[in-house]
């Protein structure tokens, strides 16, 4: 298998401090990841050096379309429902990951977002 990668989305209406951005994004890798531990490309990815990329995402509902497109091509997927504990509400969907899997399948769905 070629180039593998693991792209995080994240949602910008919510003017999140760095730190929050931080911890959402760490806590959509590791879930998409533990999503994908029993397939070979999770197995390839970890081998190549777990490449992942953060892209900005305007809004919710831009985060929540690209999540269905994702789900359609049959990528993993981990969308991260904050609890609320620190400086957004409860409830609020703050980062999507999206795979690993190859460029060509996820760039189809995050292809025009550009970099955090």
């Amino acid at each position: 298998m070629g180039e593998l990668k693991q792209v995080i989305l994240v949602n910008m209406e919510l003017g999140m401090s760095r730190g929050k951005i931080a911890a959402q994004v760490a806590h959509a890798a590791v879930e998409a990841s533990l999503r994908s531990i029993n397939r070979k490309e999770f197995s390839d990815w970890r081998k190549r050096g777990m490449k992942k990329i953060v892209l900005k995402c305007p809004d919710l509902k831009t985060l929540l379309q690209v999540h269905r497109e994702a789900k359609r091509e049959k990528l993993i997927t981990y969308l991260v429902t904050d609890a609320g504990r620190t400086e957004i509400p409860s409830g609020s969907k703050t980062a999507l990951a999206i795979g690993p899997d190859t460029p060509i399948k996820i760039d189809k769905v995050t292809k025009d977002f550009k970099f955090l």
